[in-house]
This record gives structure tokens, sequence and C-alpha cells, in this order.
């Protein structure tokens, strides 16, 4: 392993963000001279902070948070938003042994499948189409009742 004996540091800028453009962009505008130093005599990069390169649905703005975990593991960390969809689309969401044994265990007692959940097409908190995936699961599984609680609250609607 190469070890460095020069010291070395990370700077994360929240919301500094990099674009060529310079109508309407407040940090071309601004006075920046220990940035402007940095990036002429020093090494830099530019990361992606949105979408699919931080684990996130394609095109879907990023956040610090998102920005922090996908950093620090040093790896794509896939979100629960896209997390759900890819298990959604390769079908391992309706082989999951916890959400089929539920379905299971009130089918089988001749009992209604309740699902409860937000509701909403905004993505921050939730998404219709994960909640209607749990609905597809429980009538593929052969649930005669199934009862659907949404809760349409949320700050992404």
């Amino acid at each position: 392993m190469l070890v460095s004996k020069k010291p070395m540091v990370l700077v994360i800028l929240d919301g500094y963000g990099y674009r060529e453009e310079q109508q309407d962009n407040a940090i071309f505008s601004a006075k920046t001279p220990v940035m402007d130093a940095l990036w002429a005599n020093r090494p830099h990069t530019l990361i992606d902070a949105s979408g699919l390169e931080v684990g996130l649905p394609d095109r879907q703005m990023g956040n610090s948070e998102v920005g922090h975990v996908n950093l620090g593991a040093g790896r794509i960390v896939y979100q629960d938003l896209t997390r759900l969809d890819v298990e959604i689309k390769d079908r391992a969401f309706f082989a999951n042994p916890v959400l089929t044994g539920a379905v299971d265990k009130a089918k089988n007692a001749g009992k209604a499948v309740h699902i409860m959940g937000l509701l909403s097409a905004g993505g921050v908190h939730s998404h219709e189409d994960h909640i209607m995936a749990m609905v597809e699961l429980a009538a593929e599984r052969g649930a005669e009742k199934i009862y659907l609680h949404a809760f349409l609250d949320g700050r992404d609607t």
C-alpha cells in the first residue's frame, strides 16, 4: 500500500456547485480569491452529486445526506427509493420472505391483507409505485381481500 508522506485535505462544500454558464451563477459572480487560487494551483476533481451516480433515480437532485453517505462509502449507496425501484423491476421485491410471509399468513387464515403507507408521486418519503407493488404482490399470492390505507400528506407532493 502506498502511503503519502504529505498532508492531504478533503474539502466538502455543501451547496457549492460547479457550472460553466456564467449567467445567473452566484459562485461565478462572487469574489472567491481563495477558491480561485486553489482551483488554479492544486489538484481537484468534479464529482456527480445527483441521480443514479449517488443511488437516486435518474435526474433526481441530490442532497447533503446522500452526498456524504456516498463519499464516506466510496461507492454508490442506493437510496431506499432507488433500491425499491430496482427490486420491483427485477421482481426480488415479490420474493421478499417478510412480505410474502405476511401476505400468506393473512390469506391462509382467511383474513384480509391491510396495506398501509404513504401514497405519493413525489419520491422523497415514498412513491406510489412501491405501495402499488405491494398491492400487486398480495393479489399475485391469492389474497382475496386487500385493503389499501393510503396516507396522502407529505412535503414532497
